[in-house]
Order: structure tokens, then sequence, then C-alpha cells
């Protein structure tokens, strides 16, 4: 066989294994994304055509009523004022959640990488454990915590007039969340600093520089793909949260999203409005939609900014 041959015979086969993988690639990506396309045209459809047309059609006459409606109108529970109120309370939760467990986690990993101590494994090794913690073994020890955390709020209304926000169900998500998120954010800064130059750490200790001014002006301008990466982890994790969110502040007014997006589509009063329930759940999904939008591209190379010391 001529080396021709051999040639046009193995540009054959590279063509048919190629076209075979991005086959495999279109299918895969048509039948994940096929839940998020019926949510979407749902969600602009009208009841009756719900009801008397096809779910995968594109609506006849796209209407913005069902979104109106989910923000300000549908019931959660018993009240009928939309979700808007809890998703507020989700923002309220997840940003100061994000940006706490965020800092903490920088100086734990700029601590463990730079300014080493005796046992400085054996700690990483226990936050590194309780990464693999099961959400359910930790409900009933933290509820007991939350309590005294409230018994003590209550202490403090006695005492000086207010409770500091101790007993408060948004902040019992924010320190779950923070203590929770704080094995992982250390994790992804203590590899990342892993691989920082030490040079640049002694030269600035020669200089007089001292433990907070290193970390505020050497460490974090330099760590931008890390806190990405960890912003997008921690932002997503907390925000979709049903579990915590459930078991600490899973009635009234102070209910996250999630909690309410599960009370609209199980409310039993009237006719379930389809159109309604999709609008409400494309509304609790927007938020880390546009966080990897926005910053999705960092994210692998944040990822890898830190996996091999150099």
């Amino acid at each position: 066989m001529s080396a021709a041959t051999l040639s046009a015979s193995g540009n054959q086969n590279r063509w048919i294994g190629r076209v075979a993988i991005y086959g495999l690639l279109i299918l895969f990506a048509i039948l994940y994304l096929m839940p998020l396309f019926v949510m979407l045209v749902t969600s602009f459809k009208t009841m009756d055509e719900i009801q008397n047309g096809n779910m995968l059609s594109l609506p006849q006459a796209p209407t913005l009523d069902p979104w109106f409606k989910a923000w300000g109108e549908t019931c959660v529970g018993l009240t009928c004022a939309g979700i808007k109120g809890y998703f507020w309370n989700s923002l309220k939760m997840v940003v100061p959640a994000v940006a706490i467990s965020t800092i903490l986690g920088a100086l734990n990993g700029y601590v463990l990488t730079k300014w080493r101590f005796p046992g400085h494994t054996l700690v990483f090794g226990l936050m590194l454990f309780a990464c693999f913690i099961p959400f359910q073994s930790v409900l009933l020890p933290m509820a007991t915590i939350l309590g005294s955390l409230g018994r003590f709020g209550m202490a403090l209304q006695d005492q000086i007039g207010m409770t500091l926000g101790f007993g408060n169900p948004t902040v019992n998500l924010v320190i779950v969340h923070v203590i929770y998120g704080l094995g992982f954010t250390t994790l992804f800064f203590r590899n990342y600093y892993e691989a920082f130059p030490n040079e640049l750490v002694r030269a600035a200790q020669v200089d007089g520089a001292s433990f907070f001014q290193i970390f505020r002006r050497i460490m974090l301008p330099n760590s931008l793909p890390i806190i990405v990466v960890t912003v997008i982890y921690q932002f997503t994790n907390i925000w979709n949260d049903f579990l915590f969110a459930s078991a600490y502040a899973g009635s009234g007014e102070s209910m996250p999203m999630t909690v309410a997006l599960n009370n609209v589509v199980n409310t039993s009063t009237g006719v379930v409005e389809y159109n309604v329930n999709m609008a409400a759940a494309m509304i609790a999904a927007m938020p880390t939609l546009l966080v990897y939008i926005v910053a999705g591209r960092y994210f692998v190379r944040g990822l890898m900014a830190g996996a091999v010391k150099g």
C-alpha cells in the first residue's frame, strides 16, 4: 500500500472520528439544554397555549405577564406578593457570605503557605476534611449553635436594646455558609499561593512590611484569578442551597429564593400556572447564569493558575 493511500486512509479515519465526537457533543448539549429551553419558552406562553400546544414549540403570542406575575403577584404559601422579597433575601444572604468566606479563605491560604507554623499541615488537613462532611450531619449541631446565638441576641436585646443580628434567619444562614464554605475557599487559596513566589514575601519583610501589608499590597492584587473562582463557586453553592435554607429560614418573610420557589411550585391554591412557575424558576436561576456569563471564562483559568508549582 502506497504512502499516499495510507495518508488518505488516515485522514478519512480522523475525519470520521471528529464527526463522531462532535456529533456526540452536540447531542449531549441538546439533551442538557432541553430543560432550560422548555422553561424559557413556557415562561413566555399563555396558559391556553400551554394546555393546547406542544411544550417544545415557540410561543405564538409571546407575553411578559408570567414574569411580572411571578415577580410581584404569585402566591408563596399564603402570601400573594410575588418572589421579589425573597429574591432580595437571597441577595442579602449571598453577598456577605461570599465576601466573608472569600476573605477568610485568602487569609488562611496566605498563612498556611507563607507564614508556616508548627502543625500547619494538620490544620490544613482538618479543614480539607471539613469539605467532605455531609450537609445532613451538621444540621442538628448547627441548629443547637444557632439557637444559642439566638438566646444571646435576646440577652443583648434586654441589655442594650438590639440583637446585633444574632438570631436573625438571614444572619444565621450567612454564618452557616461562611463556616461550611471556609474549607473550600481555604483549599483554593492555599493551592494558588503555594505557587506564588516566596521571594516577594521575603523581600517585603526585609523592607519592613507587616503581615497585613504584605497580604493587602502583594497577595490580594495578584489573586484575581482565584478570587473569581472562589466567588463563582461560593455564589453558586450558596444561592442554590435548599437544605440549610429550609432548615434555618424555611418559613416567614425571611426565607431565601430557593425555599420560596419550592413553595410557589407546590402551591395548592387554584390552577397550577406553569408559565408563572417557569418564569419564577428563570428569575431564580438568572443570578448564577449572569455570574457564569460575566466571569465564566476566568473560572478554568483561575483553577489552573495554582495547579502547577513552577
